[in-house]
């Protein structure tokens, strides 16, 4: 029966969140605790790549992570960012975050719909003078570099920030007692194993969201039980509570 789960991601900041419905519905202990934390590069390691930040005139996001990366090694930096330049984001979320670091009204800020790098090509190429530079993590593939070079635009893509296991004190792994683990991402299995190198399956429950973490699971010789999205279940918490519902039918 499984009464206590581990999501391995922030806790929702809204009440609306499903997952509180999932608690609520299914009388379950939710306990939200990340594996993986992201750390940005220090100037002396991104200096190492050859990147002048002032040789481009637009910088394109694709998360909040890359945002604060990306201003915060400027500042370590002493980059000042020009007026003029214009911001490219995947999202109108996103886009809305730069205000965190800069004034929104008086900067030329694009953004996307779907949150793919796809659907910002169009704006893109409407700009297609402009210099791009793109900050990643250090766990990416070259699918950006490859629609923008298929669109001929002037880019260059540079790591920012890593991601790295989330260790665990001492009393959380005499605590680690729960029936179920919901993983996001490879790096979070990788931290699981690296937290807990004799770790046990047995009767926990594992669910992954994404075909590369579920990947991880079965690489790492564990028992994947609960696998989203699916046609049916298009997100994690719609796929845990048809989930949990058929345990209890069980």
């Amino acid at each position: 029966m499984i009464k206590k789960i581990l999501v391995s991601q922030p806790k929702p900041t809204s009440e609306k969140s499903p997952y509180f419905d999932i608690a609520e519905k299914c009388g379950v202990e939710l306990v939200f605790r990340p594996f993986i934390k992201v750390e940005g590069l220090t100037p002396k390691e991104f200096r190492q790549q050859k990147i002048n930040i002032l040789n481009y005139t637009a910088i394109v996001f694709t998360s909040r992570h890359a945002i604060d990366n990306f201003f915060l090694l400027c500042k370590e930096m002493r980059v000042n960012i020009p007026e003029d330049m214009k911001y490219f984001c995947v999202t109108e979320t996103i886009a809305l975050y730069i205000q965190k670091y800069v004034q929104y009204r008086k900067r030329k800020v694009f953004f996307g719909s779907t949150g793919k790098i796809d659907d910002l090509l169009p704006t893109m190429v409407k700009h297609k003078t402009e210099k791009y530079l793109v900050p990643l993590s250090d766990v990416h593939n070259d699918s950006v570099k490859t629609l923008l070079d298929s669109k001929k635009l002037n880019h260059a893509e540079c790591v920012m920030y890593r991601t790295v296991s989330n260790d665990f004190t001492p009393e959380e792994v005499k605590d680690f007692d729960y029936d179920m683990l919901v993983f996001f991402s490879p790096s979070g299995v990788d931290s699981l194993i690296k937290n807990f190198p004799d770790f046990d399956q047995e009767k926990v429950a594992i669910a992954t969201f994404g075909p590369a973490t579920a990947k991880a699971v079965k690489d790492a010789g564990l028992r994947l039980d609960l696998e989203a999205p699916s046609a049916k279940y298009p997100s994690m918490t719609g796929a845990l509570l048809h989930y949990l519902l058929q345990q209890d039918e069980d």
